[in-house]
């Protein structure tokens, strides 16, 4: 039986539409150096999905004909796809600001030693994940040895000047749960954060976000393996707050698969559900214009309450 098909679809997650689209979410493909538990996009070593030359040239068409003033590159690990760099430059030049969402370990791998110095010469603002600032949680959720080499990699952003006050070279790092629960307040953990990895190896950045697990993929087959799927899910849909809807990241954003089809979130494109709902084949980067997407309805299902749940969740953090 399907994961999606283990727990009722309530089909009551409120209707939404879009505002004014700013932000160009790409998935560079799902080529990853690790292989986490959580990972929505079911990431890894093995994995053969990459973004094309041609494809990453229709995207910076796109932006040019549009008001897009923020790209955000994920993965996968993004940097392990051969154009990444390419685009980073194309995309700087053309005065946008870029995201990478970064897995740290990257930095520490052969024929990556070069790449933290490429991000701080272009600036590129660096989102970094770390479920924990302790070493066992991080290595049970993400692999033995992930923990010793993210540090590593915080130390080498840092010493480029990455996470120093009052520098334009912004590190941010991400929080998840490590199973079925809520993230707890980001202000809190943050704090914590702060007073852990600096006092025990000097690291500093500029923020933290949280950002709840969500039930798809390779997590939902997690919680459906322990029985916990329908739990997670009602958890989820019982802690919706609808003040939460008005900064729900699919609002401003759209997201890119590999091959270059558009959707309304990079949970959305997991789960095979096109831009706005339509057809099954989706809309090509290629056919779409910035214009057309403002106002558009958001096509959304019971997966979408882990972004609205408790504090708030989305590729930016809390949301309250």
């Amino acid at each position: 039986m399907a994961v999606t098909e283990l727990v009722p679809n309530y089909g009551d997650f409120p209707a939404i539409s879009r505002g004014r689209l700013n932000t160009l979410q790409v998935n560079l493909g799902y080529v990853c150096n690790q292989t986490c538990f959580h990972c929505h996009v079911n990431a890894g070593p093995n994995r053969k999905e990459v973004m094309e030359r041609e494809t990453v040239d229709e995207l910076l068409a796109f932006m040019r004909d549009s008001s897009i003033g923020a790209l955000d590159l994920t993965g996968g690990a993004p940097e392990m796809n051969p154009h990444f760099r390419y685009f980073v430059e194309a995309a700087t030049a053309m005065g946008v600001s870029v995201t990478d969402r970064c897995n740290l370990t990257i930095l520490e791998q052969p024929g990556y030693e070069d790449l933290a110095e490429f991000l701080a010469r272009h600036k590129v603002q660096v989102v970094a994940s770390l479920p924990c600032y302790m070493e066992d949680n991080v290595n049970s959720q993400r692999g033995d040895g992930v923990f010793e080499d993210s540090i590593a990699g915080l130390k080498r952003l840092n010493a480029l000047g990455y996470g120093a006050e009052g520098s334009d070279l912004e590190l941010t790092l991400v929080y998840n749960p490590l199973g079925a629960s809520l993230p707890p307040s980001q202000v809190e953990l943050e704090s914590a954060y702060r007073e852990h990895l600096g006092s025990e190896f000097g690291i500093r950045f500029t923020r933290l976000f949280t950002i709840a697990n969500m039930p798809i993929n390779r997590f939902a087959k997690t919680l459906a393996k322990e029985g916990k799927y329908g739990s997670y899910m009602q958890l989820l849909r019982d802690a919706h707050r609808d003040e939460n809807l008005d900064a729900v990241m699919c609002r401003s954003l759209i997201s890119v698969d590999w091959r270059g089809y558009v959707y309304d979130c990079d949970f959305n494109q997991m789960l095979h559900m096109p831009l706005g709902g339509g057809s099954v084949t989706g809309t090509h980067i290629r056919d779409l214009s910035a214009a057309r997407v403002d106002g558009m309805p958001i096509a959304v299902a019971d997966h979408c309450f882990g972004c609205t749940a408790g504090q708030g969740s989305s590729c930016g953090g809390a949301l309250d």
